[in-house]
């Protein structure tokens, strides 16, 4: 093979392979740390709209801080194996108590909530006052008049949730999953790139074997 189509031979190679790796490393390590779905209900609006496409990435529970949106498996309690999308709003040791003025207070303190619809904190005309085990999350709807959430489960540990019941958490910062779409197109692109060095190293292989091979004897008179 001559030098240019060695170089030709060994780029494809490189090329292609450091394509592949950033195609499906991307693809794998997205697939393992985010996930998409839709908003299914109204029970979050305004904050989320039925219908709304959203980002979470899977965290563990002990992960999430009040205020998260977070995205939770309780089939026991629902009687459905989907996911349930609601807003962290007590943790463990966190006392809740509601309602003296229209607001939820947080362990003795007015708790400020303006993702709430139309400002009611309250919504189902409900009181409560539940002190989160450890372990355990507090979870409301940004709809309180619309939502079937921790205030109805009174008898099932007052509410609230196990930790470890939460499988992801909705994100607004796309930073890292665009770096991994953009990982993946770039290792495609690598991967295209690869295939057409390969395809020129064919040529000119065939080209050097061409020039290579010895003209045909002149035939006898």
């Amino acid at each position: 093979m001559s030098g240019k189509g060695r170089g030709l031979g060994i780029a494809a190679a490189v090329v292609g392979l450091l394509g592949l790796v950033l195609a499906f490393g991307g693809f794998a390590y997205g697939r393992e740390a985010y996930g998409t779905s839709r908003v299914a209900s109204t029970s979050m609006e305004p904050s989320y709209e039925r219908g709304d496409r959203i980002v979470f990435e899977r965290v563990d529970g002990s992960e999430v801080r009040r205020g998260d949106v977070v995205l939770y498996a309780a089939p026991g309690r629902y009687g459905f194996d989907e996911l349930v999308m609601q807003r962290v709003v007590g943790v463990g040791g966190d006392r809740l108590v509601c309602c003296t003025g229209g607001r939820l207070a947080l362990n003795g303190k007015p708790l400020a909530e303006p993702y709430v619809r139309d400002g009611d904190a309250d919504g189902a005309r409900k009181a409560y006052d539940v002190t989160v085990p450890r372990g355990r999350l507090f979870l409301l709807g940004d709809h309180r008049a619309n939502s079937m959430d921790s205030r109805f489960f009174e008898d099932d540990h007052d509410g609230t949730v196990a930790a470890s019941a939460v499988r992801g958490r909705i994100t607004e910062e796309y930073t890292a999953p665009l770096l991994l779409t953009a990982t993946m197109l770039l290792g495609a692109g690598l991967v295209l790139t690869g295939v057409g060095l390969g395809i020129a190293c064919l040529v000119v292989r065939r080209r050097a074997a061409a020039a290579a091979r010895p003209p045909w004897p002149a035939p006898a008179a």
